[in-house]
C-alpha cells in the first residue's frame, strides 16, 4: 500500500509495509496514484508534462519498485502470542480530583469534603469524586498488593513502568512517595528498574512535590490547556472558581527546576477552541519546551464533542500548526510538539507497530479498591473488570482470548489503512466506547491521527532536508 499526500504545499509518499517514505514531485506522485488507483486515473492529469519527464519518472518509480521500497508485499507478522508478563501498570492512587473538567472521560457523580495542607490551598475544598466508583484514596496496602502483582507477572523482563494517575494524584501524596520507595526496595532485590511518571494539574504542584518528582520520576505530565481564555472556560475547580493563574504559575516553577529531565505540558481541545494552534503556541510562549494538544474524544451529544462536520477546520488547524512549528524552530525559538516529534527511520519495534499501548495485556490500570482493569479508562466499568490484586484474582484467559487480538491485524479498517504502522490500530478506549468495539477504531480519531502522522512527516523533511 502506497500514500501520497501534500503537506506544507509539498508532497510525499509513504510506503506502508516498507516504511519507505519520500518526497515528491507533483508528477511522480500523479503516476504513483495512477498505478495504485488506474480507474481514478484521468488523461488529462499529465497533459502539462512532456513525454521525456513521463518516462523518466516512470523508471525511476519501476527502480524503486524492484526495490521493494515502493508497493511492497504485505509483511507477514503476526503479534507475539500474550504470555501473561505484564510490564506496566496505571495506579488510580485517588479518585478525588481538585478540579472539575467540562470533558473529562471519567464519570463525575458527586462531591468529597477532603482535608489537604499542601503549599497554600485552602484548608478544606470539595472535590470531585470520579469514574463512579466508591470515593476516596487508594490505601498504601493496595498500592504496595499493585507493585507486587506487577513484580510476579513481569517475567524476566527487567524495565517496568508504573504511572501515578487519578483524580488528581497529589491528593494523595504520602501514599506516592511511600510506594516509590517500596518499588525501590524491591527492584534491587529482584534486579528490575522501575520507571516512574505522573500526571497532575499542578494545582498543588509546590516545593516537596516538585523535589520528589526530580528525583524519582522519569516523565511528568502536566494538564494545562493552551491559552487562559480556553483553560478557564473547562477546567473550573468544584466551586466554578478559575484554575489557570495557579496551574500555570506552579507548572512554570516546576519546570525552571526539572532541568533536562522528562516532562511534557498536555493540553485537550474541544469543539469550543477548534483553532488549537494558538494553544499550542501559546503554551510555547509561556516558556514551556514539551507540548502536546490532544482532541477529546466524547459522545456526540455532549456540547464539547468534536463531530465530523469539525474536520476540516482540524486538519487544516493541524497543518497551520505544522508550519508555525517550523517557523519558529528555524528562528531559533525551539519547543517539541509530542505529535510532530518523529524518527522516521527508528520507530517503534514490529511488536508495539502491530498492537501498540498492549492495554488489558501488558498494561493494566488498578483502582483504589484494588481492581484491575485493561486501561485507566476502563475503570468503573464492571464488564472490563480483570481482576484484583488485594485478592491475588487476575484473568488471564480473558486478555488471553480478547486483548491479545487487539492488534493491527485483527481489524479491518485498519487492514486498508496507510497509517497502520504508526498508530498501532489506536486507542482501545475509544474504540468500545465510541467505534462500538475493540475491532472497530472511532473513524474521527483515525482521521486526525492520519493529519498528524502527515504533518509530522512533512516536519521531518523539511528540517532533515
Amino acid at each position: 500500500m502506497v500514500h501520497t499526500f501534500q503537506c506544507l504545499n509539498r508532497y510525499f509518499t509513504v510506503d506502508t509495509e516498507s516504511g519507505s517514505f519520500f518526497e515528491t514531485d507533483e508528477l511522480t506522485r500523479i503516476l504513483i496514484e495512477s498505478r495504485q488507483f488506474p480507474a481514478k486515473t484521468r488523461a488529462g492529469d499529465f497533459l502539462r508534462f512532456s513525454a521525456q519527464e513521463i518516462r523518466d519518472a516512470n523508471r525511476e518509480i519501476d527502480v524503486l519498485t524492484r526495490e521493494g521500497v515502493l508497493f511492497s508485499a504485505p509483511a507477514a507478522s503476526e503479534p507475539s502470542e500474550f504470555n501473561g508478563v505484564v510490564k506496566s501498570l496505571c495506579l488510580n492512587v485517588t479518585h478525588l480530583c481538585n478540579l472539575r473538567c467540562a470533558y473529562c472521560f471519567a464519570d463525575e457523580t458527586k462531591n468529597e469534603k477532603q482535608k489537604t495542607k499542601n503549599d497554600g490551598w485552602e484548608a478544606e475544598r470539595s472535590f470531585t469524586n470520579l469514574y463512579g466508583t466508591a470515593s476516596g484514596h487508594m490505601p498504601l496496602a493496595t498500592a504496595k498488593a499493585a507493585v507486587d502483582f506487577l513484580i510476579a507477572h513481569l517475567g524476566k523482563t527487567r524495565n517496568l513502568e508504573v504511572d501515578f494517575f487519578g483524580g488528581e494524584p497529589l491528593l494523595n501524596l504520602s501514599v506516592v512517595k511511600e510506594t516509590v520507595a517500596y518499588a525501590r526496595v524491591l527492584e534491587k532485590k529482584h534486579n528490575k528498574n522501575f520507571r516512574f511518571t505522573i500526571t497532575t494539574n499542578a494545582l498543588l504542584l509546590g516545593d516537596d512535590a516538585t523535589d520528589f518528582f526530580n528525583a524519582e520520576m522519569d516523565n511528568v505530565v502536566l494538564s494545562i490547556d493552551g491559552r487562559e481564555n480556553v483553560h478557564n472556560s473547562v477546567r473550573k475547580t468544584p466551586g466554578g472558581a478559575d484554575s489557570f493563574a495557579l496551574s500555570l504559575k506552579n507548572a512554570l516553577s516546576f519546570v525552571k527546576r526539572r532541568g533536562d529531565k522528562k516532562y511534557y505540558v498536555r493540553g485537550t481541545f474541544t469543539a469550543k477552541n477548534l483553532d488549537f494552534c494558538g494553544d499550542a503556541l501559546a503554551l510555547a510562549d509561556y516558556g514551556f519546551t514539551n507540548v502536546s494538544i490532544e482532541p477529546v474524544v466524547l459522545p456526540e451529544t455532549h456540547p464539547l464533542a468534536i463531530r465530523q462536520s469539525h474536520l476540516p477546520a482540524i486538519l487544516a488547524e493541524y497543518e497551520k500548526l505544522a508550519g508555525e512549528y517550523l517557523a519558529r524552530r528555524a528562528a531559533g525559538e525551539w519547543f517539541t510538539f509530542f505529535h510532530f516529534n518523529m524518527d522516521v527511520y527508528n520507530g517503534p519495534c514490529a511488536a508495539k507497530r502491530l498492537k501498540s499501548c498492549g492495554a488489558g495485556c501488558e498494561y493494566l490500570a488498578v483502582a483504589p479498591d484494588g481492581s484491575l482493569y485493561p486501561c485507566h479508562q476502563f475503570v468503573g466499568s464492571p464488564p472490563h473488570l480483570v481482576g484484583n490484586v488485594l485478592t491475588g484474582r487476575y484473568e488471564k484467559e480473558l486478555p488471553l482470548r480478547f486483548w491479545a487480538r487487539n492488534h493491527v491485524n485483527s481489524k479491518p479498517a485498519c487492514q486498508a489503512c496507510w497509517a497502520k504502522y504508526y498508530c498501532s490500530g489506536g486507542c482501545a478506549a475509544s474504540a468500545v466506547k465510541f467505534g462500538g468495539a475493540l475491532s472497530q477504531p472511532h473513524g474521527l480519531s483515525c482521521a486526525m491521527m492520519q493529519k498528524r502522522i502527515e504533518c509530522a512527516l512533512a516536519v521531518y523533511a523539511v528540517e532533515n532536508g
